[in-house]
């Protein structure tokens, strides 16, 4: 599993504040200090004319993996995909930097043509601006993320609606790979003040009210007079609440959705059949050190208020403590299952839940529940929220509430 992938994507998600809200003097050395060891000339070449070449490589991928936009953005993305293009197929496999590999752009994630990024001109006065984190898995950016805007495209005729990733590093992934490009929030609300935009909703598909939420509304604040109304809509499982015990009707939906799919898509006619089987369904999130943590918390309440007794929520940070996977683990085997199916709880199925939950490493979450050597059976079950229905309509009944 790549951990130095997801420790950075992590810092990604509490930090998209540098593009969105200025930067930071240490995020600009820090970005500096990337770019120009891009562009410097090896000091101890090892002699081997492939390995220097995929090194080159490595740098030029490092320089990109960064959550800062500049002017050279562009230019570096495309020398990216050039330099690796010109490799042998030896050679890529040779890629390897501080975050560099040869799944960068190697990795099939899926057709790109078939996402829309949703940066057209011409959007007229009203606009639903739909901000996601982002993924680089395309046919997941296309069903989950591409899913909710259609839903909530269709749902309002009378309205443009707009895309913005909060994380820059994703957004360059796709750009230098797959020749994508996909607004970041600040250029995204750019655009809707250059198109004349006067009324602005913007959709959030975060799962809570946490870091990012947060700084998404500290971002859309500081544009907030070039507008004649701007709104944000809740995230998908609305308000907090003070503690665990705090459920809402928007996470008995989301409770319902995801259990009623994870059931069909196991074969089984209902939950209780499955756990008659020896099933236990476990939902992975990302967990956050956000007071927003509660929140798997109050999931797991409401799984449990629902009767739905073989349902565990568990966190990929292990934030609550309860959510961590040797705690998961320890839950179920207690609770009598034999048999489990893990299932991401995150919008889209992309890094976390192929690697994190269903990759082979010794400490994805498959191989941990493997390792264990008390359950007979574990399956993946790798879709993401954002393409089931009835989540897209709570989507759009959010915005609903605040039209």
């Amino acid at each position: 599993m790549k951990k130095k992938v997801l420790s950075v994507l992590l810092v990604a998600a509490m930090s998209f504040s540098i593009v969105a809200c200025g930067t930071s003097e240490e995020a600009k050395t820090e970005t500096a200090d990337s770019t120009e060891s891009s562009d410097a000339v090896f000091e101890e070449p090892n002699g081997d004319a492939n390995v220097n070449r995929a090194m080159e490589v490595a740098k030029l991928i490092d320089a990109i993996y960064v959550q800062e936009r500049t002017d050279e953005t562009d230019e570096q993305c495309k020398a990216a995909k050039e330099a690796w293009d010109a490799l042998t197929d030896e050679e890529k496999e040779l890629v390897e930097g501080e975050f560099a590999d040869p799944d960068y752009f190697g990795r099939d994630t899926g057709d790109a043509s078939k996402d829309d990024p949703l940066n057209q001109d011409d959007i007229g006065e009203n606009e639903i601006l739909v901000v996601s984190f982002g993924t680089s898995f395309n046919d997941s950016r296309a069903k989950d993320i591409g899913g909710i805007e259609k839903a909530i495209a269709e749902a309002n005729p009378d309205w443009s609606v707009r895309r913005a990733f909060t994380a820059q590093i994703i957004i360059n992934h796709i750009q230098a790979r797959d020749n994508e490009k996909i607004d970041n929030v600040e250029q995204a609300l750019d655009r809707a003040v250059a198109n004349g935009v006067k009324n602005l909703v913007v959709q959030p598909t975060h799962l809570m009210h946490g870091a990012e939420y947060d700084e998404l509304v500290e971002a859309v604040d500081s544009y907030a007079d070039k507008f004649e109304s701007v709104k944000i809509s809740e995230p998908l499982l609305g308000e907090v609440g003070k503690d665990a015990t705090v459920i809402n009707a928007d996470k008995e939906v989301v409770a319902k959705a995801i259990t009623a799919e994870a059931v069909f898509e196991g074969g089984f006619e209902s939950l209780d059949a499955a756990a008659a089987d020896g099933i236990a369904f476990v939902f992975m999130g990302h967990g956050t050190s956000h007071t927003a943590k509660v929140t798997y918390s109050q999931m797991q309440t409401q799984m449990d208020k629902l009767g739905y007794k073989n349902v565990f929520i568990g966190t990929v940070e292990g934030e609550p403590e309860e959510t961590s996977c040797e705690n998961i683990i320890e839950a179920v085997k207690a609770a009598g299952y034999t048999k489990v199916v893990l299932r991401p709880l995150m919008v889209v199925a992309g890094d976390h839940a192929n690697n994190d939950m269903a990759g082979d490493d010794d400490d994805s979450w498959k191989s941990m529940f493997e390792a264990d050597g008390s359950f007979i059976e574990i399956n993946c079950q790798i879709n993401g929220l954002g393409g089931i229905a009835d989540v897209q309509k709570l989507y759009v009944e959010h915005i609903k509430e605040v039209l």
